[in-house]
């Protein structure tokens, strides 16, 4: 059955022709659904004027019909339609309805069987019913395409432009830059509907007190803490992200491996070059991090994180394991000793074995010649040589892609330059790194009360002082020795130390 003859058997049997809307925008930049409610009084007044009954509107917004992503409206009203709900679509534009050849041929095959006829506010009718009305839609979703096609062509390039010159090119504001300009401008609140003024922010400069976490974040890093340290710092600072959410382990993580935080624009994951934002840290410091953070040999605990001092660090004295801390009832309370998985020697009351430890270490960088303990600086490291070479080497893994994509140089000869490109780079990392890591005693030695700055480091960075230190070994107590009780053998407490 043709359309037409449908809609002449509906208006024959008393009623008018039934019709459904359907709206659409690809992108709706002010979130207030503006474009979506043009369309949909457009779609009305056709309707209107020529006498249809409109049963239902479906809708979807800031969907793209050409991006791939479930239409759910779309969909439903696919099924409304085969359900026999009505028997014309009205649409602002073909390309409203679909870009894909694929959804037009099934749009085709359902209005066919279902003698549902389509109308437009801007490009009249299409009979899908008659080959010439299939082939002037098919004609349209082709162009409607090729538009889609270039679009995101001439926006690919205009962002790539834009990071290549430094800009920001949108999106969330990062952590760390965004300052007020004082000037405004206008934009509809998503849940309310209404215009409210906004600040504009300079997104080249760095925000003070978020510079200075990042700041911290990359301090506590090469000095020896961890991110669960940082993130820790961030929540007791009440620095949350710019969503406004508390900062996690996993976005920190992220957050101090960002290339923007040393000024380097990055397109599509490769950097290419100098932003025009103001750096919130040194290139090699920042290349340190990462360096630390994916070393994949770093010191790192599985669950969660330790709460004792010592544990798994200090060593059992006969199966060279290590020790954790679990609690054991004695005495009417809950005594947490230091035990070996295995059960050598019993336990250490976790404690006293603790801060015993935790004095020594006090006691040996209180004295005058703590500095002989520091780490000399890295020997015979350019920094300013090895950020160059690293320029040049990213420069040409970027011509390679090109000389690649030209067809000037095929697969094997592409995988082989990368490959040694990127060989070069993870030894410049490693190179810088050396530079840039600090010796976790800094902060430690020569300060006029080291008891004090002890105190203030978190647990983190004392165990790394510990591990760069001291060797703990835990022998066998005495006979006569309680290991839970009043007594303690500081004779089984070995100690070596590593510098």
């Amino acid at each position: 059955m043709s359309s037409s003859l449908s809609a002449a058997i509906d208006t024959a049997a008393g009623g008018r022709p039934r019709a459904v809307i359907y709206c659409r925008i690809s992108q709706d930049r002010t979130g207030g659904g503006l474009g979506v409610d043009r369309q949909r009084e457009d779609c009305e007044a056709l309707a209107e004027r020529n006498g249809w009954e409109v049963v239902e509107v479906y809708v979807d917004n800031d969907v793209s019909a050409f991006s791939g992503k479930l239409r759910k409206d779309y969909r439903r009203m696919l099924a409304d339609l085969e359900l026999g709900t009505a028997t014309i679509v009205i649409a602002w534009h073909t390309d409203r309805l679909h870009r894909s050849p694929t959804e037009l041929e099934e749009y085709i095959d359902l209005s066919e069987r279902r003698g549902v006829s389509t109308h437009t506010c801007q490009a009249g009718s299409i009979d899908l019913s008659s080959p010439s009305g299939r082939m002037t839609a098919r004609i349209l979703g082709a162009v409607a395409r090729q538009e889609s096609e270039h679009k995101g062509h001439r926006v690919a390039a205009a962002r790539r432009q834009k990071a290549k010159a430094g800009q920001w090119s949108g999106g969330l504001r990062p952590f760390g830059w965004g300052v007020p300009t004082g000037e405004t401008k206008k934009k509809v609140d998503k849940a309310t509907g209404e215009e409210v003024d906004v600040p504009v922010l300079d997104m080249n400069k760095l925000v003070p007190e978020e510079a200075a976490a990042l700041e911290a974040g990359t301090d506590q890093i090469l000095s020896g803490g961890s991110i669960k340290g940082w993130v820790r710092w961030l929540a007791d600072k009440g620095l949350l992200s710019t969503q406004g959410k508390p900062i996690g382990h996993v976005a920190a993580r992220d957050m101090l491996m960002r290339p923007r935080n040393a000024g380097i624009a990055v397109y599509r994951g490769e950097e290419i070059g100098k932003g025009a934002w103001e750096p919130a840290i040194d290139e090699p410091r920042f290349r340190a991090v990462v360096a630390v953070l994916t070393n994949p040999s770093r010191v790192t605990t599985p669950g969660s994180a330790p709460k004792w001092f010592g544990s798994l660090i200090y060593e059992c004295g006969y199966a060279g394991c290590t020790m954790t801390v679990v609690c054991s009832r004695t005495g009417g309370g809950n005594h947490p000793s230091y035990r070996c998985p295995d059960l050598h020697g019993g336990g250490r009351k976790a404690e006293v074995l603790d801060r015993y430890i935790e004095d020594l270490l006090i006691e040996r960088l209180s004295r005058a010649d703590a500095a002989e303990l520091l780490q000399p600086a890295a020997a015979g490291v350019d920094v300013a040589a090895l950020q160059l070479e690293s320029e040049q080497i990213r420069r040409r893994l970027t011509d390679l892609a090109a000389m690649f994509g030209a067809g000037t140089v095929d697969m094997a000869q592409f995988t082989e330059g990368t490959d040694v490109a990127r060989a070069q780079l993870d030894g410049i990392t490693a190179q810088l790194a050396r530079a840039a890591v600090k010796d976790p005693l800094v902060g430690l030695v020569g300060v006029p009360d080291v008891r004090k700055a002890w105190e203030g480091l978190d647990l983190d960075r004392r165990r790394t002082v510990l591990r760069t230190l001291l060797k703990v070994t835990l022998r066998k107590p005495r006979p006569g020795r309680m290991p839970d009780g009043g007594y303690f053998d500081y004779d089984a407490v070995e100690t070596e130390w590593r510098r």
